[in-house]
């Protein structure tokens, strides 16, 4: 297929150690936490009394949301982007706001340990002025950066730069080139260039050499006027999505982040990432699956519960009513969302048929739980969720680690102001007495969060056909 091509070069460099070579540790594993537009993923939580509205392009408050995070031990934040508003003005803020690299430059300088990953799209964005501007980020964060390197795939973020909305083999055939001309920009200024020397050459010129790519869609001459950050270049990050999209990530990612909904689909879809990376000539070791889980912790499973429904009361729930009443197979609306089903009710429900959500609801109907009580347990979210106490989140993270269905989490929180500390206090302290989380960072770049390997240009192993 084209967009497997790898593009030919004037020169070669690239310097990987092999994983085994690298330090041996005990497995742990890996959380990291989604940020965003400094309130929280519930669309309620800017209208929250400790909440301030104007925290949406505030920088300070993400830098207090990071450094909790980073007082925790998290081994990395991450930022989604978009090119388009899709929300309600009238009822929500914008889910992204500031630039992402932007963004995390300034976070970069707040913080020391925590990886930073930030998208990038592929679809826009020449690949020289990409390479420059992602390295120019890994060396400012001392080697704490990643990037998530997907195509764009709405037609409003395409209008947005006066362009029409491509078909998906153009978009990953961009991809390919983008990212293999990033990489192999990254590894133009070689180690080899030497230190500056004051007595000397500044750095070895035959060892700064252009790479001469050109595909079908975008070019480059190069060479870029960046030298090796700490962690030599920015770690590769990409979503597992369609069959286009798992085939680029087991080309290029060390880290793949899913949304499985079970440990037996997560457990399948990280075989699948280990196969076709090693199928695509690297080591799967290298390669680390990391997927969502949602949290909203409370002393008591009572008073998690409270505070997702505070949330909730801060938004109109009737559209998820409706959705939960078809959920239950209902045909009709829950006017008493307060107080449980009624025995006619409950006598009419039934669960639809090789439909988790739908049995998980009738259950909690079955079981009392009035619809509010329902929906604060999170039954409509699009990752799995936890409502409940620090040791019952630890008990789904170390259940789906230790079935070897993931190698770490990215954390989807529904209040910052309130999400980050309760997760910090009553989450992390069981999982390091439990073993399965670390009790402090080792390193200080995201490749020494993640156990992996150096690799500075291109990767030679990539096999293609």
């Amino acid at each position: 297929m084209n967009n497997k091509k790898v593009f030919k070069s004037d020169f070669q460099n690239v310097d990987n150690t092999d994983a085994s070579t690298q330090k041996t540790q005990k497995k742990q594993m890996v959380l990291g936490l989604a940020l965003g537009n400094n309130f929280g993923t519930h669309q309620g939580a800017w209208r929250m009394p400790h909440a301030d509205p104007n925290d949406y392009t505030n920088i300070d408050a993400a830098v207090k949301q990071i450094q909790t995070a980073e007082r925790g031990g998290l081994q990395f934040i991450f930022l989604a982007d978009y090119f388009f508003m899709k929300e309600d003005l009238s009822v929500t803020p914008p889910e992204k706001s500031l630039d992402v690299l932007i963004t995390l430059a300034a976070l970069s300088q707040a913080t020391e340990r925590i990886g930073l990953i930030g998208t990038a799209s592929t679809s826009f964005t020449e690949p020289y002025l990409l390479a420059r501007q992602l390295k120019a980020l890994d060396v400012i964060s001392r080697g704490r950066l990643g990037w998530n390197a997907v195509p764009s795939f709405d037609a409003e973020s395409f209008a947005n730069f006066g362009k029409t909305l491509p078909s998906r083999e153009k978009k990953y055939e961009r991809l390919h080139e983008v990212v293999q001309i990033v990489q192999a920009l990254w590894g133009s200024w070689e180690y080899e260039a030497g230190q500056p020397d004051q007595a000397g050459m500044f750095a070895d010129p035959t060892h700064v050499r252009p790479v001469n790519l050109q595909g079908q869609h975008v070019g480059t001459r190069g060479p870029l006027p960046i030298p090796p950050s700490e962690q030599g270049q920015p770690v590769v990050v990409m979503p597992a999505g369609s069959s286009y999209g798992l085939q680029a990530a087991a080309m290029y990612a060390n880290v793949i982040i899913g949304r499985p909904s079970s440990i037996e689909e997560s457990r399948t879809l990280r075989n699948s990432v280990r196969n076709a990376a090693e199928q695509a000539g690297r080591n799967p070791d290298e390669v680390k699956l990391i997927t969502f889980a949602g949290f909203t912790i409370g002393d008591t499973k009572r008073e998690a519960l409270d505070k997702r429904a505070a949330l909730d009361d801060k938004i109109d729930i009737h559209g998820q009513l409706r959705l939960l009443s078809a959920y239950l197979g209902l045909n009709e609306e829950l006017t008493r969302p307060n107080e449980p089903l009624t025995e006619a009710q409950l006598a009419a429900v039934h669960t639809h048929p090789f439909d988790t959500t739908s049995q998980h609801i009738v259950e909690l109907a079955k079981a009392g739980w009035s619809p509010r009580d329902i929906l604060a347990h999170a039954v409509l979210d699009s990752c799995p969720t936890v409502v409940g106490t620090g040791e019952q989140a630890a008990d789904f993270l170390q259940e789906w680690y230790e079935a070897d269905a993931t190698d770490g989490f990215l954390l989807i929180l529904d209040d910052f102001n309130t999400g980050i500390d309760d997760f910090v206090n009553h989450v992390m302290p069981v999982l390091q007495e439990r073993g399965i989380f670390h009790n402090d960072y080792e390193g200080r770049t995201f490749r020494d969060h993640f156990g992996l390997p150096l690799q500075y240009g291109l990767d030679p192993r990539i096999i293609t056909k």
